[in-house]
């Protein structure tokens, strides 16, 4: 179910599927996170990937065929630097991706807004990230007050962010 605006808004999800809240299998980020990007709202099956203050590795991610995904990348919540600018979310829109959920910074901001995806982060910051350092893939993430695992759904728009282990409906 991938798409830039999905059929059913992240609130009525939520109402539609509150058993699933209560037995925290349906996790709502906390709303801490600033749009970006054209798509106010997207979807899709999640990729993880945590990195610290450094994108190594991450633009031959986003050339892989998104095919409709939504990468979930932590930065730890970091704030000293930028993870995704324009370039980056260029090519994910390139290759396919729905969207990132960013647990730190974007850059090019005017750019990144420029661009047909989905973009949430913590905020924006004109310093460009390291180009090395550990990477981890597929990995369980902390992002938002709430872990997010690789394969999971996530469903962003304007009301929030939810990830689930499932694909919902409303």
């Amino acid at each position: 179910m991938a798409s830039e605006k999905f059929p059913t808004p992240v609130a009525d999800l939520c109402d539609a599927n509150a058993s699933l809240i209560l037995a925290g299998e349906l996790r709502i980020l906390e709303p801490v996170f600033q749009p970006y990007g054209q798509c106010r709202s997207f979807s899709g099956r999640v990729v993880t990937m945590r990195v610290l203050e450094h994108n190594a590795g991450l633009r031959a991610l986003l050339e892989t065929p998104g095919e409709g995904r939504v990468l979930v990348l932590d930065g730890g919540g970091s704030k000293r630097c930028a993870l995704i600018g324009g370039t980056l979310a260029e090519v994910a829109r390139g290759s396919g991706w729905a969207g990132a959920v960013v647990n730190g910074c974007v850059r090019d901001v005017d750019d990144v807004n420029g661009c047909a995806i989905g973009v949430r982060a913590l905020a924006s910051n004109p310093r460009k990230p390291g180009k090395s350092g550990a990477t981890e893939m597929h990995v369980d993430v902390d992002v938002g007050g709430a872990v997010v695992r690789d394969g999971e759904w996530l469903y962003a728009d304007s009301d929030g962010i939810i990830v689930c282990d499932r694909e919902i409906y409303g």
